[in-house]
């Protein structure tokens, strides 16, 4: 319930025809909270008997229960781990974007604090996920604003941050995590301005240092990852 509670708030508005994936069973609450906005498609490991019974009042809803599977090995497994989508005069594929990070290594002014570590790690999954350029911002492990398929990072930057504010979130002490690299310190810049602390990031900007050198003059946080995220 929790959880729900706190995914919910990220961005309500956006919620309404969404697709709801969990990680745990349905109980009879959560199915209760779930139950007063539409959701159209619903994915669980399981549902609490009543909690199904509730669920299956709206009409139209899709309710799937995700099954533990494996990959196949050899050739056929190795397509799997690929993705792909058409594009004019061909078919554009790539391999499935399976990690966090590479490595974890501390450029900023300081070491980033437990919980910082704990919400970079996430805000960064979060971040791989999203179509690019992709920002998200977290705080208590909560996803608070998102920015995503927009023409520059810069505008994701600002569309997480005008989510955030929208929902009364407090941006004081939130990380970032970038998918791609800063081309200039400007993001860096900007975040800092509203209160963010610490930030994760592929590196390999010519200008890297540019975004480095900011935060280590601001006592903020950063760190370096090596592996670039970029979902199109």
């Amino acid at each position: 319930m929790d959880a729900w509670q706190a995914a919910l708030a990220g961005d309500p508005e956006s919620a309404f025809g969404g697709v709801l994936v969990c990680n745990k069973p349905i109980d009879i609450d959560t199915a209760n909270a779930i139950n007063e906005i539409f959701f159209e498609v619903l994915i669980a490991p399981s549902f609490n008997e009543d909690a199904l019974a509730i669920l299956k009042t709206k009409k139209n809803r899709i309710l799937l229960q995700l099954t533990n599977h494996h990959l196949p090995t050899g050739q056929a497994g190795s397509l799997l781990n690929t993705q792909s989508k058409t594009v004019l005069n061909g078919i554009l594929t790539q391999q499935n974007d399976e990690g966090n990070f590479t490595e974890w290594k501390e450029v900023g002014a300081r070491e980033t604090s437990v919980q910082e570590k704990d919400d970079l790690a996430f805000a960064n999954i979060i971040a791989k996920h999203l179509k690019s350029n992709s920002i998200a911002l977290v705080k208590s492990k909560q996803l608070i604003g998102k920015g995503c398929g927009q023409t520059s990072r810069i505008d994701s930057l600002r569309q997480s941050i005008e989510k955030a504010q929208q929902f009364n979130f407090d941006l004081q002490s939130a990380v970032l995590a970038s998918d791609a690299f800063f081309p200039f310190d400007d993001c860096v810049k900007i975040a800092h301005a509203v209160g963010i602390t610490a930030f994760i990031q592929p590196g390999g900007s010519i200008r890297d240092n540019d975004s480095i050198e900011y935060c280590k003059q601001n006592n903020l946080a950063m760190v370096i990852t090596g592996l670039r995220h970029f979902k199109h």
